[in-house]
């Protein structure tokens, strides 16, 4: 049995899974799933979106690109393989800062103001040239910068849509092909994945757009895990990437009261259990230098420990699309840190 304490009352893993409208859940330990779960008609072959999951996918993307040569170096700036940023405020924004969402550039995110940029992008779905439409609101030339590049930290899908833009313009290849290419067929993924695309095997969505089932979900999880191993021994990420990718960044507003190391990586996040937390437990069990989530909206998970060679995927739908850190961002952090503390005695 698997409990934890949060505002002093005790909850055990059939409360979680209902408090948090867990839809589906896998824990894999040691490359085995040693427990998963499926509820609302949902089953091993359901294709479920990942939402901001994604990003992390692109990220790893990345990664294999970096392998590769496609991209020379993250410290390249993104005019370098996506021409048509000069002139704009992204012209001299680096790689690395889209993977850090540093680049300083405005971008509102706010997903319940039907004006904001994310709307927009969203809305730009319905129009007859998708591409075009987010092409020109994202790189936008009256877009303006807050701040210089690297120094702040602000959560942006638009600077996440123009990384996956700039990966299929380095590569070549739509992100859909080049992740079926590199990883889905090559480590053996069980079923057939999907990719929201603008133009079937042209344009992708850099920003979210990846469904798969629960078990391909998790096997993602552990080509991280291993570093991104294939099972023919072959390595296709850098070396330190998968450690370097939960490097939480500096800037300001990544470090923050909440989580004084860091918030964000590689677009990967610290959903270590905030600093400010009281009344709470387990408070340790996953520790924050080696656990990286990948998170998405409404309660989408995979949260990969390769100390203990865990990982977990989850599929919600929270009441809300993006909850304060102390609300079920924290009780998946409890609830993880139970789990671990069990299959580590």
């Amino acid at each position: 049995m698997v409990n934890y304490q949060l505002h002093g009352k005790s909850y055990q893993l059939k409360d979680y899974l209902k408090r948090n409208n867990v839809t589906g859940m896998m824990v894999i330990k040691d490359s085995k799933a040693v427990w998963d779960y499926y509820a609302n008609g949902n089953n091993p072959t359901t294709l479920w979106t990942s939402r901001s999951v994604g990003k992390s996918v692109v990220s790893t993307l990345i990664g294999v690109a970096l392998k590769e040569g496609k991209i020379k170096s993250l410290d390249d700036e993104v005019v370098k393989y996506n021409h048509d940023v000069r002139g704009t405020a992204w012209e001299h924004v680096t790689i690395r800062q889209l993977l850090q969402h540093t680049s300083g550039v405005s971008w509102n995110e706010d997903y319940t103001n039907p004006q904001s940029d994310f709307s927009q992008l969203t809305q730009c779905k319905a129009h007859p040239n998708t591409y075009a439409c987010v092409n020109n609101l994202v790189k936008d030339p009256k877009r303006k910068a807050y701040a210089k590049p690297g120094k702040a930290w602000s959560y942006s899908s638009g600077g996440a849509w123009l990384l996956g833009d700039t990966l299929e313009k380095a590569t070549g290849v739509s992100i859909a092909k080049y992740l079926q290419d590199k990883i889905w067929q090559p480590y053996g993924m069980n079923r057939d994945g999907v990719w929201h695309s603008y133009a079937v095997g042209k344009h992708d969505v850099g920003a979210h757009g990846f469904n798969a089932t629960l078990e391909d979900w998790g096997k993602f999880g552990l080509f991280v895990m291993n570093n991104g191993i294939l099972p023919n021994g072959k390595q296709i990420l850098p070396q330190n990437w998968v450690k370097d990718a939960r490097n939480w960044n500096k800037a300001k507003n990544s470090v923050s009261k909440l989580h004084p190391e860091g918030t964000y990586g590689y677009e990967w996040w610290n959903n270590s259990i905030p600093a400010t937390a009281t009344n709470v437990s387990p408070k340790t069990g996953l520790n924050n230098q080696d656990s990286m989530w990948a998170l998405g909206i409404y309660g989408q998970i995979i949260m990969v420990n390769q100390a203990q060679k865990l990982v977990i995927v989850q599929w919600s739908t929270w009441p809300k699309a993006e909850p304060s850190m102390l609300e079920q961002p924290l009780e998946a952090s409890l609830m993880f840190n139970a789990i671990a503390n069990k299959l580590a005695l």
